[in-house]
């Protein structure tokens, strides 16, 4: 069926929700899409957080300095297309990962758990780190083809891989399966929290716009105290209907804001664990893990460095999550009219 009805918790509305399988392809077809425009700040951001690898600030080369700057560097080093580079690997992993953290995030709201209070931020998180761990070998494809450029501009280590097939041919013959899930312990508690984040919040951001009614016709309406605690509501002017675009607008420049605070350290630690080199039994040469990784950074580093690149992360993931939020509501309001057409 193309929709269903959430079980509604005690003292709310019942809610239409699109079927999960519905969801699978919306949710990877928005994330895709924003993917093509957001590309180019993961592969700033990337050089970035590869820069100064266990070094102490100031005793290193820094080819990439700031956002406007390391956009210039990176296309007089690769040209324009190096600014889209691993854009084929980026939307593998963006299709596998959100398929499956919109199918499980949409079971979840079938089955009622995000009317529960902190199901939204369980059932992100439980979602992510299903779709983080089957997106992995895509996103250390991903992550090691942006990081190759000319020895001259090269930060991290460099790997020389041709193409998507061709790295996951060589990681294969080289260090076997396991070795196309290196990382992956790095990559599941980033998404986990990016995702936990990024549903919880931008559903709350919603339901907030929808609340406070933050575009207000002109000398209209104004919000009744009291009115979502059960006492009569006093009409209003609806200037906003239910399924405006600008209300998922603002509902994923909320959400952005919190994604890219709670997920930067972790989107750090894993682009570190995915490009290490790794010895011959495939085990990483400069970081054991995520705590190791962690506690490296910290020590050598700064504590800052767990931010490094922020300023291309929330340009990229900023606007990833405004326009993946805003496509994926957009296309879940078309699917919920076609229904309703048809029926």
């Amino acid at each position: 069926m193309p929709l269903t009805r959430a079980q509604p918790a005690t003292g709310t509305e019942d809610t239409e929700t699109v079927a999960p399988a519905v969801d699978l392809v919306l949710g990877a077809s928005a994330c895709c899409l924003a993917c093509i425009f957001t590309n180019p700040l993961e592969v700033v951001k990337t050089r970035l957080q590869l820069q100064g690898e266990l070094q102490a600030p100031g005793t290193y080369h820094r080819p990439y300095r700031g956002l406007v700057a390391s956009v210039a560097a990176v296309a007089r080093a690769d040209g324009l297309c190096g600014l889209q580079k691993g854009l084929a690997a980026s939307l593998l992993y963006q299709s596998l990962m959100n398929s499956v953290r919109f199918y499980c995030y949409s079971l979840a709201c079938q089955a009622g758990l995000t009317q529960q209070p902190g199901g939204t931020v369980v059932a992100g998180a439980v979602a992510g780190a299903l779709g983080a761990f089957v997106g992995s070998p895509a996103y250390l494809v991903k992550t090691q083809l942006q990081a190759q450029t000319v020895a001259g501009m090269a930060v991290g280590h460099q790997h020389h891989h041709q193409s998507v097939l061709s790295a996951l041919e060589t990681i294969w013959r080289q260090q076997g399966l396991t070795g196309l899930w290196r990382g992956v312990g790095g990559a599941v508690p980033r998404v986990m929290v990016g995702s936990a984040a990024q549903l919880a919040t931008f559903t709350s951001a919603k339901a907030w716009v929808h609340e406070r009614q933050l575009f207000p016709p002109p000398g209209g309406g104004t919000e009744v105290e009291g009115s979502c605690r059960g006492q009569q509501p006093v009409p209003s002017p609806q200037w906003l209907p239910e399924d405006s675009w600008l209300v998922a607008l603002v509902g994923g420049m909320i959400s952005s804001v919190a994604v890219v605070a709670a997920m930067t350290p972790f989107d750090v630690v894993s682009t570190r664990l995915y490009n290490q080199p790794v010895d011959g039994a495939g085990r990483g040469q400069l970081y054991r893990g995520l705590p190791d990784c962690l506690v490296k950074i910290w020590r050598q580093e700064g504590p800052l460095a767990l931010y490094k690149g922020l300023g291309p992360a929330y340009l990229r993931l900023g606007p990833h999550t405004i326009l993946s939020m805003f496509l994926w509501d957009g296309l879940r309001t078309l699917a919920r009219r076609g229904w309703h057409q048809d029926t």
